[in-house]
């Protein structure tokens, strides 16, 4: 039973106040962001990003995708402000634009994976890319 973690959120004024807020705030973008990142393609793109910047080309060579898919994958970074890209000479270069509050997201998201265990990747309702199911087609 996991009561006690609910016990431990209110013994903690920070966290209850975190979650007071999330839980009033209109969460559309949240669910916009995590849906950026729950595509693999997208999250290897930006972990090897952290590395530094890249030019299309070697991001394609990375992922071992097409150009054009590769390229639909940092439209949709950039657009979500998670990547910046500038020209150099004839090449496109591309960038974390929020660096910090990214890796203090992805290093938090791998302290909640290590604090459940296996309880992700063991969700009968979640497949092995991130789409939620249809509760009615699981068996729910």
């Amino acid at each position: 039973m996991r009561c006690h973690r609910l016990v431990s959120i209110e013994l903690e004024p920070e966290l209850a106040a975190a979650a007071t807020s999330a839980a009033e705030s209109d969460s559309s973008a949240a669910v916009c962001l995590f849906r950026s990142l729950a595509d693999p393609t997208r999250l290897r793109i930006l972990l090897h990003l952290a590395l530094g910047e890249h030019r299309v080309v070697e991001l394609t060579e990375h992922v071992g995708l097409a150009q054009s898919t590769t390229s639909t994958h940092l439209a949709c970074l950039r657009d979500c402000g998670l990547v910046q890209v500038r020209t150099v000479g004839r090449s496109s270069v591309y960038s974390l634009a929020v660096a910090t509050e990214l890796m203090d997201l992805l290093s938090a998201a791998e302290r909640v994976l290590a604090a459940t265990g296996d309880a992700v990747t063991l969700c009968p309702r979640i497949d092995h890319t991130g789409e939620a199911h249809d509760p009615a087609q699981v068996g729910a």
